[in-house]
């Protein structure tokens, strides 16, 4: 989830809800993005220039129309370009990847004629009965649904998420769209089968579009930390929720990049809580919330206590990603350098040709890390020391698109909840007993 943009303002846009609008969209963005490219590419041959294709494709005006269409089409669509832009920002051309970042503050929403025919569809003509008061302005929106403030007639407030029309029937064109625009850009090379990584996607965002499940998710999560004063899960409303609309008790609390402000010890403990959790969903649950978004968390400075929000993304963590997680570790507390490379390998996590290819370089990579990780007292997020080695290293390797590897889709997955777990201890330069806690967690 996300608050409302910078001016506190919302913009209305009608969501295209059938497969045929939503396909007009994609047209529309081809037939600009075309266009923008037999523009720029006549530009630069006049001034003497022998532009490349993908250039041609990453201009700013380009890059823009990608974002404005995307944020239109909300869903899968919408959520995909989050991922890429969160999860590769430093990887992607510059262009590509500034113009993506503003999918994160994109603040459209329904208007309220096509709001009010969501919520008689899920609840029947006469939905208004059922509240004291219902909010008609958001107080946050996501990729594939909005938030609302509701009142009920006891006096309970609740959080109301409502979805987009037309996101969970046009998963899969989305994703293939989506695929295909990064295809032409000339982003990934052809030789990459993307089917199962896609394959998996898919099902990952039909589970996300599925309230029903993400609201037996919500109440799972909150039976497994009951009594643990660290975290607050809302309170499922089930009279409420339907597929398309999930209804639960409305949680105060502030956006956890409000922390960056509270005092070292805060910080400390917040992050040493969401690390420790990300650590029992890996090696004790089996389930994992995958999704990352800071917006997922809000934080109550009272108690300290993480409220934990959004469950769609929360999935089985099979029995073999979790073994490689535990011997990763193994090899990481003995400070085994050799052995963390032959096991990143042996699990996917680095592909053989890349550690055949660029050894020396992973070595580099794998070296700064269990030097910062093992130097004494907690680990510092906030020292980003190591960082612009292992970057360099990572950008060299990557530029070798002949060993580019897409790891297992279950390992991605989770390596993007711990990837985004770190990347939030940095933002808030959290100091955390790292090593410790994962010594805990596999019984070291």
């Amino acid at each position: 989830m996300r608050d409302d943009d910078e001016t506190g303002e919302w913009r209305h846009r009608q969501m295209p809800s059938s497969r045929l609008a939503r396909l007009g969209v994609f047209g529309r963005l081809a037939g600009g993005v075309a266009g923008g490219v037999l523009a720029e590419g006549a530009r630069q041959l006049g001034s003497g220039k022998r532009p490349r294709f993908s250039d041609l494709m990453l201009t700013p005006a380009n890059a823009t129309r990608v974002a404005d269409q995307l944020s239109h089409l909300r869903g899968a669509a919408m959520k995909l370009g989050q991922m890429i832009s969160m999860d590769a920002g430093d990887l992607l051309p510059p262009e590509l990847s500034t113009i993506l970042a503003r999918l994160r503050n994109q603040a459209y929403r329904m208007p309220p004629k096509q709001l009010d025919q969501v919520l008689q569809q899920e609840w029947g003509a006469n939905w208004r009965r059922r509240f004291l008061h219902f909010e008609a302005s958001p107080i946050a929106a996501a990729s594939i649904g909005q938030v609302h403030r509701a009142t009920m007639p006891d006096g309970r407030t609740l959080a109301v998420k409502v979805q987009y029309p037309g996101v969970a029937k046009s998963i899969d064109a989305d994703v293939d769209n989506v695929a295909t625009l990064l295809r032409v850009s000339g982003l990934l090379p052809a030789e990459i089968d993307l089917g199962p990584l896609l394959d998996a996607a898919k099902r990952q965002l039909a589970e996300e579009a599925d309230y029903l499940r993400e609201g037996r998710q919500m109440r799972s999560y909150a039976e497994r930390l009951a009594g643990d004063a660290r975290y607050v899960v809302p309170d499922l409303v089930d009279e409420l929720t339907t597929p398309r609309v999930l209804a639960m008790s409305f949680i105060e609390g502030r956006p956890i990049e409000m922390l960056a402000e509270a005092p070292q010890r805060e910080r400390d403990a917040a992050m040493t809580a969401l690390i420790t959790l990300v650590l029992r969903e890996l090696f004790e649950f089996g389930t994992m919330q995958t999704d990352p978004n800071f917006a997922n968390y809000r934080w109550q400075p009272a108690t300290g206590a993480l409220v934990l929000l959004d469950f769609g993304a929360a999935r089985q963590v099979p029995a073999n990603t979790s073994a490689a997680y535990r011997r990763l570790i193994e090899a990481g507390l003995i400070r085994d350098r050799g052995q963390i490379r032959e096991i990143a390998v042996e699990t996917g996590f680095i592909g053989a040709a890349a550690a055949s290819e660029h050894r020396e370089a992973i070595d580099r990579m794998i070296a700064a890390i269990d030097d910062a990780l093992n130097r004494e007292g907690p680990f510092d997020f906030g020292d980003r020391a190591f960082v612009p080695v292992v970057r360099e290293e990572a950008r060299a390797i990557i530029a070798d698109r002949t060993i580019w590897h897409v790891p297992d889709a279950e390992t991605l997955f989770v390596q993007r909840k711990v990837s985004g777990t770190a990347l939030l201890a940095a933002r808030l330069k959290a100091r955390v007993g790292v090593r410790e806690l994962a010594a805990t967690a596999i019984g070291k």
